[in-house]
């Protein structure tokens, strides 16, 4: 289910059995707003809405609404979990190394899980989730990439 500007929250709390409060409701509608967002940054978009939230109810809302399916955590590689309402698809991620905006891309395979390993050890996958890494547009601009010595690629910043 993915919440937009045309969805009521409210509506969307009640679908999935959840008691409508006004943090759910900020809650909901600043993820909307703001896909990708940390808790922090959430909880900052509700008390610029004029809403008053303590960090931890912020906290407390974004995992009930994780457990109910209205949002989707997600925590690339040396990043505070993120929160999007894009949840009723099978989508994956760009990450900027550089600026670390995170960008959608959607599956050409539609459905969960898109990989599946030779030899799942006795796990039964049901998702598999995929980070792309790179630099975006913006900050492709402001760089150039080089071979390192070690590594591979490198980013040298081009001031």
């Amino acid at each position: 289910m993915q919440l937009t500007e045309h969805v009521d929250p409210a509506a969307q709390l009640r679908s999935v059995g959840l008691r409508v409060t006004g943090p759910r409701v900020a809650v909901l509608k600043a993820v909307t707003a703001r896909p990708h967002s940390d808790a922090d940054d959430i909880a900052a978009a509700v008390r610029e809405d004029g809403g008053s939230v303590s960090t931890q109810a912020v906290y407390d809302v974004l995992r009930a609404c994780v457990d109910a399916g209205l949002l989707r955590r997600i925590e690339p590689a040396g990043s505070a979990a993120l929160y999007e309402s894009r949840t009723a698809d099978n989508h994956h991620h760009l990450v900027c190394r550089e600026c670390h905006v995170v960008a959608d891309v959607d599956c050409v395979v539609g459905a969960a899980p898109c990989l599946v390993p030779e030899n799942t050890h006795g796990f039964v996958v049901d998702e598999a989730e995929i980070v792309f890494w790179g630099l975006c547009g913006d900050c492709t601009r402001h760089s150039v990439w080089h071979c390192g010595p070690a590594y591979g690629r490198s980013v040298s910043k081009i001031y």
